[in-house]
């Protein structure tokens, strides 16, 4: 039943800890209050009047000792794991407070759990001897035998409402870390946007990775086997085959280097080197792989912003690369229009031996897709009659 859940719930229990480490916590203070303070003022007021000046003290202390950086980490992770309450440690007003309720809730709570076993055990003695309390200054006594036996069933009853009182304390000071320390919605939301931000750029890479690097290994797995059948028959042939493995995988470590400087955070510059003006060393790559392409541009591509540039780049890269992996060597067809704050590029193939296999895309198509929506364009790819066609529109004016 819900009702007796908070007796047995280790969450309670985990806040009776938090509350009695409070309690500790305030051992020096109360010190300070009812034996420093008294001891140090009595020929000036009363006894009282010294209490209470004694407690007021007490009470200054204790928040202005919340200041301090140690202070501030063990409330901290005090709260994180004794509350369940993740909390980023905030100092200022906002600890000290937290501190200060900690700590007071905690004397309490202590008190109360110290002396309900005593009360406990002395209202045990009273059945037998009749005198609940007997002390030089004070005396209270009580029939003896069954008319007191009520008093031990009394103090183990207000030890099971303490069980449930430091539940309901408990639950009280977690809504008040999650208040003083916990995240604001504000920062909740930069949190996340910066995770997003993350996420996002983890994306990225991973489409650098899979384009740049995959482009690569198509070229240098064709250019490998085009060098191992013509290694004795066509040497010069072999060399070409070989110059293009060089030249390839040192372009692919280049974009790895750069992409793992870029997951290490590491001072450099963090443009992506690969634009639309490196689309001549791509297709230079892609014709040594014995793939015939042809390029067509219109316009000026050095008008085209950069990150347009290079995400239409890595798209034309991935189209290389599967009209090498799935077609085999047919012609490409490359073709550029750069106009009026629009960028059009196609790509064009025929569709080889692998008709079945391109049409159902994969991670590729939807990375393209993917980096045309980054840019705000759209990219379309199919077959079109007895070819494989992509196309790619991204404008930029006016926008």
């Amino acid at each position: 039943m819900r009702f007796f859940r908070p007796l047995v719930s280790g969450v309670t229990y985990r806040r009776w800890v938090y509350l009695i480490l409070g309690a500790a916590l305030s051992v020096p203070y109360l010190l300070l209050a009812v034996v420093a303070m008294p001891s140090l003022v009595p020929f000036a007021t009363t006894m009282g009047w010294a209490s209470l000046a004694g407690f007021v003290v007490m009470l200054v202390v204790l928040a202005a000792t919340a200041f301090l950086p140690a202070v501030r980490v063990l409330e901290a992770a005090a709260v994180r794991e004794l509350l369940a309450q993740p909390a980023p440690g905030r100092g200022g007003l906002r600890c000290a407070a937290m501190f200060v309720l900690h700590v007071m809730a905690g004397l309490v709570t202590g008190l109360a759990t110290l002396a309900l076993p005593a009360g406990f055990g002395f209202a045990i003695n009273a059945v037998f001897t009749g005198r609940l309390v007997d002390t030089p200054d004070f005396q209270l006594t009580v029939p003896r035998g069954w008319a007191s036996a009520w008093l031990p069933a009394a103090f183990v009853a207000a030890f099971v409402v303490l069980i449930y009182f430091v539940w309901a304390l408990g639950a009280v000071l977690r809504r008040a870390a999650a208040r003083l320390l916990g995240w604001s919605a504000a920062e909740r939301i930069a949190q996340l946007e910066r995770r997003t931000g993350q996420l996002a750029e983890r994306t990225r890479l991973a489409r650098e990775l899979h384009d740049s690097v995959g482009h690569a290994l198509s070229v240098v797995t064709l250019q490998a086997g085009a060098a191992r059948r013509t290694l004795h028959t066509d040497p010069g042939f072999t060399e070409e085959a070989l110059t293009a493995i060089e030249e390839s995988a040192r372009t692919a470590l280049d974009d790895l280097d750069h992409v793992l400087g870029l997951l290490r955070d590491e001072a450099r510059d963090r443009t992506p080197h690969a634009g639309l003006a490196d689309l001549p060393a791509l297709i230079t790559v892609t014709q040594q792989s014995g793939t015939e392409c042809r390029v067509e541009v219109q316009g000026d591509v050095e008008k085209v912003p950069a990150v347009v540039s290079r995400e239409v780049y890595r798209i034309l890269q991935e189209c290389l690369t599967n009209a090498v992996r799935y077609a085999g060597k047919v012609p490409v067809t490359v073709a550029l229009a750069v106009a009026d704050g629009q960028l059009r590029a196609a790509v064009a193939n025929p569709l080889g031996s692998a008709r079945p296999s391109r049409g159902r895309g994969g991670r590729g198509l939807r990375g393209m897709a993917e980096r045309a929506e980054l840019v705000g364009g759209k990219l379309s790819a199919g077959p079109v009659g007895e070819s494989w066609e992509v196309v790619v529109t991204v404008p930029w004016g006016n926008r």
